[in-house]
C-alpha cells in the first residue's frame, strides 16, 4: 500500500474536515495521522493528513478527483508521495558544520531529502562533497558579478529540479528578485543573537557581555534578510565557566540541530506559510526513523 499525504490551506469554514475525510474514505484511503489549525486572527485554516491508499487509487487520480472538493472550499492543496525524497541544493561558504551534518543525515535517511548539488563561493568543501558523489559547483560572488552568479545558481536549480535551497551558513545576501522567485523554497540558519550582536564575531561579543543563552533560528528567506517566517528555534545554556571558543562550539551544535529540524518539517510538508509566521505541525509517527545508522 502506498502512503501519501495531503496538505490544505483555505479560509476557515464549516465542513472542511468532513469533506476531506469523506473524500479520502470514498477513494479507499485510510487516514493514519492528521493535524489541523484554525487561525482565528487571519481566518485561515491549515491541515495535513497522512493516509494509505488501500484501494489502489493513485496519486494522480487522487489529485484529479479532489478538484471538485477543492473548488467548493477554494482550497490550495497538494498531494505528496511520502516515499519520495525532496530534491535539495545546499549552499555553503566557509563554515561547514551544517553542511557536514546534513550530508550525514541525508546519507543515513534521517532526512527525506536527496542532495542534488552543493553550491559554494569557495572551494573548501569540494572534496567532502564529491567524495559522496554529489555535484559541487563553485560560483564566485562579487559586487560586480552578482546578477550573473545568481543566474548561474538558478540554472543549477532548474537543471537539477531542486525543490528547496538550504543556506547552510552561506555568507552572501541574496537579491530581492531571487528571494521572490524562490519564495517559500529557501531556508536559512543563523544564531539568535540578532539584532543584539551584529557584524563580525557575534559569539565573541556575546561572551564579552556574559550572555547565558545561545540560540539558533531557522526561517524561510525573504527580502527582509534574517526576518523571514520562523520554522524552528532552540537554545543552549551557558555558564560563567565557558570560554569564547566554547560559545562558538555550542552555537555550532545548536545551529546544526535547528537547521536539520526545519528541513525535516519542510520536507515532510509540515510547515505552512501563514503571512509573516508559519504553522508547523508535529511530526507523524515514524518520520524520524533512519534507514541505517552509519
Amino acid at each position: 500500500m502506498q502512503k501519501f499525504c495531503l496538505t490544505v490551506t483555505c479560509t476557515s469554514t464549516r465542513g472542511v474536515v468532513a469533506a476531506i475525510s469523506g473524500y479520502l474514505n470514498e477513494q479507499g484511503c485510510n487516514i493514519t495521522d492528521s493535524a489541523q489549525f484554525d487561525d482565528s486572527e487571519t481566518g485561515q485554516f491549515f491541515m495535513r493528513v497522512s493516509f494509505r491508499s488501500e484501494g489502489g487509487t493513485t496519486l494522480a487520480q487522487l489529485k484529479e478527483r479532489f478538484e471538485t472538493v477543492a473548488t467548493q472550499f477554494d482550497m490550495n492543496f497538494s498531494f505528496h508521495d511520502e516515499q519520495e525524497k525532496m530534491k535539495v541544493i545546499i549552499m555553503v561558504s566557509r563554515f561547514g558544520h551544517c553542511l557536514n551534518d546534513l550530508l550525514y543525515r541525508a546519507r543515513i535517511g534521517a532526512l527525506p531529502i536527496e542532495i542534488v548539488a552543493v553550491i559554494s563561493n569557495h572551494m573548501d568543501y569540494q572534496k567532502v562533497v564529491v567524495n559522496q558523489d554529489i555535484p559541487f559547483h563553485r560560483i564566485k560572488v562579487t559586487k560586480e558579478n552578482k546578477p550573473q552568479a545568481e543566474s548561474d545558481i538558478m540554472r543549477v536549480v532548474e537543471e537539477t529540479g531542486a525543490e528547496l535551497i538550504v543556506l547552510a551558513r552561506y555568507m552572501q545576501i541574496l537579491s530581492d528578485e531571487m528571494c521572490q522567485k524562490m519564495s517559500g523554497r529557501i531556508i536559512n540558519i543563523h544564531h539568535s543573537f540578532l539584532p543584539s550582536f551584529k557584524g563580525a564575531n557575534p559569539y565573541k561579543q556575546a561572551f564579552e557581555k556574559g550572555v547565558k543563552l545561545i540560540g539558533a533560528t531557522s526561517h524561510y528567506v525573504t527580502a527582509d534578510l534574517d526576518e523571514g517566517p520562523i520554522i524552528e528555534q532552540d537554545i543552549v545554556r551557558i555558564t560563567h565557566a565557558q570560554s569564547a571558543s566554547d560559545y562558538v562550539s555550542l552555537g555550532r551544535d545548536v545551529e546544526s540541530q535547528v537547521l536539520a529540524r526545519a528541513i525535516h518539517a519542510h520536507a515532510h510538508h509540515r510547515a505552512f506559510l501563514n503571512g509573516n509566521k508559519t504553522v508547523v505541525f508535529p511530526a507523524s509517527p515514524g518520520s524520524f526513523s533512519s534507514e541505517r545508522m552509519g
